[in-house]
């Protein structure tokens, strides 16, 4: 017995991380694709009926589908691209010497250390038309008093976009600060040698060495992203009238409200097949961004 266990060690010291991750996200990944070809309404008391693709075709010829996927896609474009910019711009300010740099860095990081639902009811409560505290400061700039999550036009999602971007953020420049410490002085030496200017040396040095750290972090940011969902519900709940409802925020409302257990799958799967694309694609972009030196 000792002799087969030494034989076997290395297999023995994986196998309980491979039977973890069988048991916890093969299988249940899985079963989800199972239940994505079949029609089962938790209402019913009948078993899972299988209609092989119908799932999808039903959840293609939708428009409540397509709604929440534009929603989805103006909320991560909207989000990645204000989170990458404003985190590119504040990790560049701490990176530079001044007085109280440690207590900004604390500051801006609070955000990220607090709860997403506790986030979410603090900002529907500062949103609220009548004595938000938001619109205290649109009226305090002259301008008139906004609904922001009380309407069913585009406001409502941007109201959201704005309070993703106001806790993440500070994400994004965490990680490209690090990205920024690591650089090498000889490159930014070498050209101040040769008379580079700040913005010379931003464009031709900075940039091109951090980004793969950009890379990286755009794509953690941007599964995230995709998969926002607790500050919605926190907030409307995918309302007012569908206003706010994204991918993750109908499959949801799938599953637990309508029990059409079978098309929630299929809004799953379909989601996990984008998510796996997108970090593919972000991935290979990196491979060829790397920089040596």
């Amino acid at each position: 017995m000792t002799a087969w266990i030494d034989k076997h060690i290395r297999v023995l010291f994986i196998l309980p991380c491979v039977l973890f991750i069988l048991v916890m996200i093969i299988v249940p990944l899985g079963y989800n694709l199972y239940l994505s070809f079949h029609s089962w309404s938790m209402s019913a008391v009948v078993p899972p009926r299988f209609i092989g693709f119908g799932n999808y075709l039903t959840l293609f010829g939708e428009k409540r589908f397509w709604d929440a996927v534009v929603r989805t896609v103006i909320f991560v474009l909207i989000a990645l691209t204000a989170q990458t910019v404003l985190g590119l711009a504040l990790a560049m300010l701490i990176n530079r010497p001044f007085r109280g740099k440690r207590l900004a860095q604390t500051l801006f990081l609070l955000p990220v250390v607090a709860t997403p639902v506790a986030v979410g009811m603090v900002w529907k409560l500062m949103y609220e038309p009548t004595i938000g505290f938001a619109n205290v400061l649109v009226k305090a700039v002259g301008l008139k008093p906004m609904k922001f999550l009380a309407t069913t036009g585009l406001e409502s999602l941007l109201s959201l976009v704005a309070v993703d971007i106001w806790e993440w953020t500070p994400m994004v420049m965490l990680m490209v600060y690090a990205g920024l410490v690591a650089l090498p002085d000889t490159p930014y030496e070498s050209a101040r040698i040769d008379g580079a200017n700040s913005r010379q040396l931003f464009t031709r040095i900075t940039l091109p060495l951090l980004s793969p750290t950009l890379l990286v972090a755009m794509m953690l940011r941007l599964i995230d992203v995709i998969k926002t969902f607790d500050i919605i519900y926190a907030t409307t709940q995918g309302g007012p009238n569908f206003a706010t409802e994204n991918i993750n925020i109908l499959a949801y409302s799938t599953t637990f409200s309508y029990f059409e257990f079978g098309k929630a799958a299929a809004i799953t799967v379909l989601f996990f097949i984008v998510v796996i694309a997108i970090s593919g694609i972000f991935l290979a972009i990196r491979k060829h961004a790397e920089v040596d030196f």
